[in-house]
């Protein structure tokens, strides 16, 4: 666009407001005397105004309605494109500028709908019914559709949300992990089980169409929509992306179970210089086709229905505008063959004025290949403009055919002129146990297990005494992340979900304390689950340009906790990999949980040993921010590379030390801060009958020659440490005697031949044997064996 076209732009938008409220009142007027027989009340104040009397008739003017209950566009054995191509020969152009509008909830009138002039609705991420429930959101699409359907050739409504990980704008919906997450599962398996279950919960509310998945292959994470992508590596996006589509559109988009599936952004969002949401992609068409196209070839290939276009711009032309990258590259080259949308607004901002739509953004948007316009709210200015435009010969009649015909064939797919209403028996569906089982499954698959010191993890379940710290353990607004119960999100437990600090405590039968900012944390906790992250957000108010650091009141926590020598493990809730390098030198183990959605037990699944850990890095973890971009291949030296996940393993030696802090079983004893150099904490106030157990050992082929123990003992009695095999009452591997050392911290080490032997993989158990008086006999800091 020249200087001379944006200021002739600027100066006609006043002339276009006015004039658009005329021609809309004569369209009214035009398309209402060719109706009379249906009965439809449309106000006519609210629509564009008349032309002057002695105004030749709009060249659009409706026909009289048919009886068409028998047309071809009707039958649905005839193949979708026939009855659209039908269809479409019985349209006025108002009609199939209808078809081509998108129109957010706010703005949806029945009025709009039903004079045929939206044929498109949808919910943006902060856009409820009065009753967020799943019978609201039925009565909501029912209550559209009605409208919809009382237009003239009784084309029914499409409509759309954003399902991004599950509907989280549902009070009481399946919130799953957001797709960084995903992408930590590498399990296209398990991804396309979960597009079809979100696919079942929106289509029981009679939503027809999500815009999901993210097919973004984010190479930048300070972009604030990092977590909405699979990752940093193409083809891995594109896998898990074409599995979600095959999930949200099962075997037939028309089965009443099946959704429209929307992949955005085309192109290249996730690659924009900085990181900036919305910004531009500074690369050469080669390197776009290389990084970004893949995942869109692949959803292509398992036939998506829908591709929205990217706000951003690819060396400096943006994507609504590109006839290019739309047209020649996404449906000739690809072969797309399902219709275009445009994102919120997003044709605004192609004349350099995003406050209002111009004449040049509608016809280069349009000529470019965007069928379906987002309009969301000035929908009648919309309608006005590509009328003129095309009156004009500057948008062919040829493309709105084109635009029209894609829609309407996608209604036809997904079989809404035989279905048009909510399939309200399975309502009870919505956030069902069964779904929520297979998303905390997911939970537990897209754990990453980054740090694991001294084999704190898994923790055991027989801790005497657990600290649970931090704001974020008892939260599942900051499970969840932006868009849910809002486009940003929101904090608070407001959509029902299990936390993590919920699932601690079902996963283990000591005492668990909850302290959000860890001032409760003492040498008397066995284990710190510390939980730390992001707050939510989305889009480009998540962009980070600063250190990408935890905040001060997170870091405050972990130093509370570490200065009492609890051994700390690191929950970490974030959409991106964040600098945590000084952090991780205070806890014992650390792990990636991202934005795991309502089922925050599926997290505790891993820390506690119910799942094993196979969650593997989608992205690069940077030591630090200033390292930004980092992806595998470009000679940084990353914290963390892409694909790091630590696996627990299958056994543990007991020829290294083993904390005795760090059992796996216990009966009556206590932890307690210990002077000793190495594990930092003792088990103590041992007496007749406690014990402790470590699982998994693998002696080898050899048993041991002998056992140390390291142990103090401020008593005045004197017991036995009996050291068993397999149970804590087992067979007697050796026996190591307990008397006073001067102090419960003065440590002495005491070593004992084996009298029995030990091979294979075992459990070990130290069993005490004292005084039954109950008397303590001493306090144990670890263990260790030799050959």
């Amino acid at each position: 666009m020249t200087a001379t076209d944006r200021r002739g732009a600027a100066r006609a938008r006043t002339r276009t407001r006015t004039r658009t409220r005329a021609l809309t009142r004569a369209r009214a007027r035009t398309l209402l005397a060719g109706t009379a027989a249906v009965a439809v009340v449309v106000p006519l104040l609210a629509l564009p105004a008349a032309p002057p009397a002695h105004a030749a008739p709009p060249l659009h003017a409706a026909p009289p309605r048919h009886a068409a209950a028998t047309a071809p566009y009707r039958d649905p054995a005839l193949p979708a494109a026939a009855r659209a191509d039908d269809l479409l020969a019985r349209m006025t152009l108002d009609e199939k500028i209808g078809q081509m509008t998108l129109v957010e909830r706010k703005w949806l009138t029945a009025e709009a709908l039903s004079s045929g002039w939206v044929g498109v609705g949808f919910s943006s991420g902060s856009s409820e019914p009065a009753s967020n429930t799943p019978t609201g959101w039925a009565d909501l699409y029912d209550g559209h559709q009605r409208s919809a359907l009382g237009n003239r050739l009784g084309i029914p409504m499409l409509y759309a949300v954003n399902a991004v990980h599950g509907f989280g704008s549902l009070r009481g919906a399946t919130v799953v992990p957001h797709q960084i997450g995903l992408g930590a599962t590498g399990d296209p398996a398990l991804v396309e089980d979960l597009g079809r279950m979100v696919a079942r919960e929106i289509t029981a509310l009679g939503m027809d169409a999500s815009w999901s998945p993210v097919t973004a292959v984010v190479r930048n994470d300070r972009w604030g929509r990092t977590y909405e992508s699979f990752g940093e590596d193409p083809a891995a996006v594109a896998t898990l992306s074409a599995a979600y589509v095959r999930g949200f559109q099962g075997a037939s988009v028309a089965d009443r179970d099946a959704v429209l599936a929307g992949a955005k952004h085309y192109l290249g969002d996730g690659g924009t210089t900085g990181g900036v949401d919305r910004g531009d992609t500074a690369l050469t068409r080669a390197q776009v086709e290389a990084l970004h196209l893949p995942p869109f070839r692949a959803v292509v290939d398992e036939g998506v229905g829908v591709v929205m276009a990217s706000f951003s711009s690819i060396s400096g032309e943006r994507v609504h505008g590109s006839r290019y990258w739309v047209t020649d590259v996404l449906k000739g080259r690809l072969g797309f063959d399902g219709f275009v949308v445009s994102d919120y607004g997003g044709i605004d901002f192609l004349d350099g004025d995003a406050s209002s739509i111009s004449a040049y953004d509608v016809r280069t948007s349009i000529n470019a290949g965007i069928d379906l316009v987002m309009v969301p709210d000035e929908w009648r200015a919309f309608h006005a403009l590509v009328v003129r435009e095309v009156e004009a010969g500057r948008i062919p009649t040829s493309r709105i055919d084109d635009a029209a015909r894609r829609v309407l064939i996608a209604k036809f797919r997904k079989g809404l002129f035989e279905a048009p209403f909510a399939d309200r028996s399975r309502l009870g569906e919505v956030g069902s146990a069964a779904h929520r089982a297979l998303a905390r499954r997911a939970v537990a698959a897209s754990v990453v297990v980054l740090k694991n010191d001294w084999g704190v993890l898994p923790l055991p379940r027989s801790a005497s005494k657990v600290l649970v710290a931090g704001v974020a353990a008892d939260d599942v607004g900051r499970q969840s992340g932006g868009w849910t119960l809002g486009w940003q999100g929101q904090t608070g437990n407001a959509q029902p979900g299990t936390t993590v600090l919920e699932g601690v405590r079902a996963a283990t039968t000591g005492t668990v304390t909850y302290s959000p900012d860890g001032t409760a944390a003492d040498g008397s906790h066995q284990s710190a689950v510390v939980v730390v992250g992001e707050d939510p957000y989305a889009e480009w108010h998540g962009d980070d340009a600063g250190d990408m650091r935890l905040s001060a009141r997170d870091r405050a926590v972990i130093d509370r906790v570490a200065a009492a020598g609890v051994p700390i493990t690191l929950v970490l809730l974030s959409g991106r990999p964040l600098d945590v390098n000084e952090e991780l030198h205070r806890v014992r183990a650390a792990v990636a949980a991202w934005l795991p959605g309502t089922e925050g037990d599926g997290v505790t699944d891993v820390l506690y040993g119910a799942v094993p850990p196979t969650g593997r890095l989608p992205v690069t973890w940077p030591y630090d921010a200033v390292q930004q971009p980092i992806n595998a291949g470009d000679g940084k030296n990353a914290l963390f590379p892409l694909g790091h996940g630590l696996g627990y393993p299958a056994t543990a030696s007991p020829y290294a030390t083993l904390g005795a802090s760090f059992y796996d079983d216990q009966r009556g004893t206590q932890v307690e801060a210990c002077a000793d150099a190495g594990c930092g904490q003792a088990v103590g106030h041992l007496a007749h009958g406690d014990f402790v157990g470590w699982f998994d050992l693998d002696f080898g082929a050899t048993s041991p020659r002998s056992v140390s123990v390291r142990l103090a003992s401020g008593a005045t009695a004197s017991g036995t440490l009996e050291v068993r095999r397999d149970t804590n009452l087992g067979p007697l591997l050796a026996r190591v005697p307990i008397s006073p050392t001067g102090g419960w911290q003065r440590w002495e080490t005491r070593t004992a031949a084996l009298t029995g032997s030990a091979t294979g993989v075992r459990r070990v158990y130290l069993q005490v044997v004292g005084p039954t008086g109950g008397a303590e006999v001493g306090n144990v800091s670890w263990v260790r064996f030799a050959r």
